[in-house]
């Protein structure tokens, strides 16, 4: 789950990391009377979206309005706000189409004097996570580590423990940050660590991370992820959730309990297992297709939730073909046989259909759609499913 940047900074603040005073609002004329209310001679009037690149990103319809403006007066900070709320921004990452801006955080200026990368993410290999920093804050992270990797320094923690005073100090050696930044950094990092393990986050990042004039450390931005599977534990994260700002179809599937993820392809797939939906994925690239989505229906489904896969599949225009791919172990493919013309009677299919069944009485589900008299398109292999697909896709 994705958090706008005001809300990771409340989570932020409670658990003792420095960040700056805002104020969130919808309207121009509230963010000239934040601007006030602030009463700092500059504030940053800032997009609030779940994409990053904001800074850089450009409004639609305003070439020369950025994502994130540095004003001076509240008639500056109305007028930005203005040129922001209701219009769409787009970064690097929001894609061309770009994302409708709700809210702007109004956030009080800052005597920088350096600026700094900070990130955590769980390091698969290692088992743990790891604590990222580099002297690039305020650069595209992806494009440090494709073009200069030595820049970004790394230490792993342990999730009980914590990071250790002895990785504060070599971080601080080999960042050159010594004075009172130092001896801000040990509070300063240890409680970012605390945090990511405290929310189970799958990410925490500070970019960028400044250095102010008298060395003290302040989160000058904040972006968080929470892993999804851990959400049970943490009932109060469910206010900061912006369905507004999720893809309607994902939603959708969320609440039929699917797992599904729109790409930009127009072949949609029905998949049992999330393996099996990457690999139906690949096989039809390797075919010469493009998947429309990932869409894992798991291993007990129902009616009721394949006949709403179905729906979600097809309400996507940009779907010319769908295939089902069913390895049946705990489901029988008798089941999703049933399943798919009880969909049929109830959706309608106006693109082709491509199902290949293995597994659990597999010839019986066979038959069953062999006798429907649906015009269905079977295949006995995966890799045939793949061809016929994108073969019909094409047509």
């Amino acid at each position: 789950m994705k958090i706008h940047e005001f809300q990771a900074k409340q989570i932020l603040r409670q658990a003792g990391v420095p960040v700056l005073r805002g104020m969130v609002v919808k309207t121009a004329e509230e963010a000239a009377a934040a601007f006030r209310e602030l009463g700092s001679p500059v504030s940053v009037v800032k997009a609030q979206i779940h994409a990053g690149g904001r800074g850089k990103g450009t409004m639609i319809g305003h070439p020369d309005q950025r994502g994130v403006q540095l004003v001076r007066s509240a008639e500056a900070a109305a007028e930005a706000a203005g040129k922001m709320l209701g219009n769409r921004l787009v970064t690097i990452q929001t894609g061309p189409e770009g994302q409708t801006v709700r809210q702007v955080l109004v956030e009080e200026g800052c005597d920088i004097a350096r600026e700094l990368y900070l990130g955590i993410v769980i390091d698969r290999a290692a088992a743990m996570p790891v604590l990222m920093m580099s002297t690039e804050g305020g650069v595209e992270i992806e494009k440090v580590a494709a073009e200069t990797p030595e820049l970004i320094l790394k230490e792993h923690f342990d999730p009980l423990a914590g990071l250790q005073d002895f990785q504060v100090r070599k971080l601080c050696q080999r960042l050159k940050i010594d004075g009172p930044a130092a001896r801000h950094a040990t509070a300063f990092m240890k409680a970012m660590c605390r945090a990511f393990v405290r929310y189970d986050c799958s990410l925490a990042e500070i970019n960028p991370l400044v250095i102010t004039g008298g060395g003290e450390m302040v989160a000058l931005d904040a972006k968080i992820n929470f892993d999804d599977n851990a959400l049970f534990r943490h009932k109060d994260l469910a206010e900061f959730r912006d369905l507004a700002e999720e893809e309607p179809a994902e939603v959708r599937a969320g609440n039929a309990g699917l797992s599904y993820v729109k790409l930009d392809g127009n072949i949609g797939c029905l998949v049992n297992g999330a393996g099996l939906a990457m690999s139906t994925m690949d096989l039809i690239k390797l075919h010469g297709g493009q998947p429309a989505n990932f869409l894992d229906v798991g291993g007990g489904a129902d009616t009721d939730q394949v006949t709403e896969a179905f729906r979600i599949l097809l309400s996507d225009p940009n779907v010319k073909a769908v295939l089902v791919n069913i390895f049946g172990g705990i489901m029988r493919c008798t089941t999703i046989a049933n399943a798919i013309l009880e969909a049929y009677k109830t959706v309608g299919f106006n693109v082709p259909l491509v199902v290949r069944l293995e597994g659990t009485e597999v010839e019986e589900g066979r038959h069953i759609l062999q006798a429907s008299g649906v015009d269905i398109i079977t295949a006995d292999g995966l890799t045939e499913a793949a061809k016929k697909v994108v073969a019909a896709a094409a047509a």
